[in-house]
C-alpha cells in the first residue's frame, strides 16, 4: 500500500485527473453491468412462463402478462400482441415490434459508450502528464549544474513515465469493462429479436388456422345444398315419367 501511495504522490498532479476519470467509469460501468443482468433475468423469467401460453394460442393470458409486466420483452411483444386480431397483414405486427426495439434499444445501450470515452481519456491524460512531466524536466536540467544533470534528468523523467504507467492502468479496465458491457447488451437485443421472431410465428400459424375453418363450413353447406337440388331434381324427374307413364297406360 505504500508503494502504490509513493506511486501516485510522485506521478505530479495529473495522476489526480486520471485517478478521477478511472472513478467515474468504474462508477457507470458498475451501473450497467447490474442493469443490464437484471434485464436480462426478467426477460428469461418472462419468456419461459410467456412461450407455453403462446404455443396454446391463449392470446387474451399471454397479452395480459405482458401488461402487467415491466420487463423490456413484455413491452416489446405486447406490441404485437395488441394488434393481434384487429389487423390481417402480418407486416403490421412486425412494424409495431420493430418501433418498440428502436426504443428499448437505447435505453439498454445508455451510458455504455461513456466507458469507453473514460478509458481513451485516462490513457491520453497519462501520456499529456508524461510530456508535460519530460517539458519540466528538461527545462530544470538546463539550468543546473553540469555534474548533476544525469541525476537530475534520470528522476524527472522516472517520475513524468509514472503518469502513462497510471493512464494505462486505467485505461485498459475500462476498455474490457466497455466490451463486456457491449457483448452483455448484444445478447440481450439477439434474445429480444427471436423471441419477437417465434412470437410473430405462433401469431401468424393461429391465423391461417382460424382462417382456415370458416372457409370449409361454408362449402360444406354448398355441397349438401347441392345435392339437396340433385335429388329434388331427380325426384321431380321420376314422377313427371310416373305421370307420363300412368298417362299413356289410361290413353291404351
Amino acid at each position: 500500500m505504500n508503494g502504490i501511495i509513493a506511486f501516485f504522490q510522485t506521478g505530479g498532479a495529473f495522476m489526480y485527473p486520471i485517478l478521477f476519470v478511472f472513478a467515474f467509469g468504474i462508477a457507470i460501468a458498475i451501473e450497467r453491468y447490474i442493469k443490464l443482468t437484471m434485464v436480462r433475468n426478467a426477460n428469461r423469467s418472462m419468456w419461459d412462463k410467456l412461450h407455453p401460453v403462446l404455443v396454446q394460442g391463449d392470446f387474451d393470458t399471454a397479452r395480459e402478462m405482458t401488461e402487467k409486466n415491466n420487463s423490456t420483452i413484455s413491452h416489446l411483444l405486447n406490441a404485437g400482441l395488441e394488434l393481434q386480431g384487429a389487423v390481417r397483414r402480418r407486416d403490421d405486427i412486425e412494424i409495431a415490434m420493430e418501433e418498440t426495439m428502436m426504443e428499448i434499444i437505447p435505453q439498454l445501450e445508455k451510458r455504455t459508450p461513456y466507458v469507453a470515452l473514460f478509458s481513451n481519456i485516462s490513457t491520453l491524460l497519462g501520456l499529456l502528464g508524461t510530456i508535460m512531466g519530460l517539458i519540466e524536466a528538461f527545462t530544470a536540467v538546463a539550468n543546473a549544474n553540469p555534474a548533476e544533470k544525469a541525476d537530475l534528468l534520470s528522476a524527472s523523467i522516472s517520475v513524468a513515465m509514472n503518469t502513462t504507467a497510471f493512464g494505462l492502468m486505467a485505461g485498459i479496465p475500462l476498455l474490457i469493462t466497455y466490451v463486456i458491457l457491449t457483448s452483455k447488451t448484444g445478447e440481450i437485443v439477439d434474445s429480444l429479436e427471436m423471441a419477437s421472431v417465434k412470437t410473430l410465428s405462433i401469431i401468424t400459424k393461429m391465423a391461417k388456422r382460424q382462417g382456415a375453418a370458416p372457409i370449409a363450413t361454408p362449402a360444406k353447406a354448398g355441397n349438401a345444398k347441392d345435392s339437396a337440388t340433385e335429388i329434388t331434381t331427380e325426384s321431380a324427374k321420376d314422377s313427371a315419367t310416373d305421370d307420363g307413364t300412368d298417362d299413356s297406360t289410361d290413353k291404351a
